[in-house]
């Protein structure tokens, strides 16, 4: 394609893909898009080997790696305190937790255990956490570094600049957009409401435009879109509107490299746009889901207030991963309260598709939608 983003990157089609799974990554590269490894999971030593194995996988074309790191996180201008996060959570908090998995037929034993497992999550959300994981990812070859949650810290940047690695930001908002460019990043992605994971509530359709018009006056920084995109028509209306091409997420659950849990994958694949649910249930923070039994139980009038970011996180963790393991023998109740991010696009993904057929229908589809339009200009 014609396109800065392309040269820029060494890519066929501007199409940016975020997974959690080193596969997708791989694959999307591979497959002349690029993939953004989502690392805020990872220990340091899990990142090295997870970076070590794309890079044996993609012969030096181009991937980024994408951290979580808050504007706004508790602690966050302290030093990482765990014992500190686990007394912040309360009684209350876990006695709900507990009681909507028996409530579900699910034994509840051993979620105050499984908190400190989720510390490593916790202090990567830290600044010291995300410098450890920045120390690693700048050891690797990838071409791009994104942050979500507000403008990335100023040793990203400072990194990014040093090795000529792009810095992007996602935001929710044209006044975020605006704080991300002054700030010195070089990409903005612009997430609507219909996006998966931590989106603000704006629609994609309202929101590209207005980011777009927004930076205008302050220098040229590409914008991507996000949120619901999971076709080559959505990219290509977005494109229309001044984007310079996509970053997507929920549409490579469903594939076969994803590391989404099986349960989930055949929720999604039956699911239409209205089963999803933005909520502050996982997080602490508004993220979109899947709507479920668990979302269903936090929604309730009767329920706590979540939690601020980590501490939702360090409490529904275990509770979902005793879930989701007992959802693979067939429980019922689990598998009611399996839930994972995915967006409102997720009525489009009807189909269990490899990755590489993904791409493949992202750029076919793309180009009929300009076919389509061009029939519209006369001659």
């Amino acid at each position: 394609m014609k396109s800065a983003l392309c040269d820029r990157f060494g890519m066929d089609f501007p199409l940016f893909a975020f997974s959690h799974c080193r596969d997708v990554v791989a694959a999307v590269t591979n497959a002349g898009g690029m993939g953004v490894f989502g690392a805020v999971a990872m220990t340091p030593e899990r990142l090295e080997e997870e970076l070590c194995w794309i890079d044996a996988h993609v012969g030096g074309k181009p991937y980024g790696l994408d951290l979580l790191i808050p504007d706004k996180v508790m602690g966050k201008h302290e030093a990482f305190d765990d014992e500190g996060l686990l007394r912040a959570i309360t009684e209350s908090h876990k006695q709900f937790t507990a009681k909507i998995l028996t409530d579900h037929g699910v034994d509840a034993s051993g979620l105050e255990a499984g908190l400190r497992e989720y510390l490593p999550v916790a202090r990567n959300l830290h600044p010291s956490g995300a410098a450890d994981a920045l120390a690693v990812a700048f050891r690797h070859p990838i071409k791009l570094i994104a942050n979500a949650l507000g403008v990335p810290p100023a040793n990203m940047l400072e990194f990014g600049r040093q090795h000529q690695v792009a810095v992007a930001a996602l935001v929710g908002a044209k006044e975020h957009a605006i704080r991300q460019v002054q700030a010195g990043v070089d990409i903005i992605i612009a997430a609507g409401g219909e996006a998966g994971g931590h989106c603000g509530d704006v629609s994609t359709l309202v929101l590209i435009p207005e980011v777009v018009d927004a930076i205008r006056g302050y220098r040229e920084v590409p914008v991507l879109a996000a949120g619901g995109i999971v076709t080559g028509r959505q990219m290509a209306a977005c494109m229309a509107m001044g984007a310079a091409g996509a970053w997507t997420a929920s549409v490579w659950l469903t594939t076969p490299e994803a590391e989404t849990h099986p349960v989930v994958k055949e929720k999604m694949l039956a699911a239409t746009s209205r089963d999803t649910v933005r909520s502050r249930c996982r997080t602490g923070k508004p993220s979109r889901q899947l709507s479920s039994a668990w979302t269903r139980a936090w929604e309730d009038p009767a329920a706590p207030k979540a939690l601020p970011m980590p501490l939702q996180s360090m409490l529904s963790a275990p509770a979902l991963a005793k879930v989701d393991k007992l959802a693979l023998t067939g429980h019922a109740g689990a598998k009611a309260l399996t839930t994972y991010w995915v967006g409102q696009g997720v009525g489009l993904m009807n189909e269990a598709r490899p990755v590489r057929a993904v791409m493949q229908a992202f750029q076919e589809d793309f180009l009929r939608a300009y076919e389509r339009l061009s029939d519209f200009v006369a001659e």
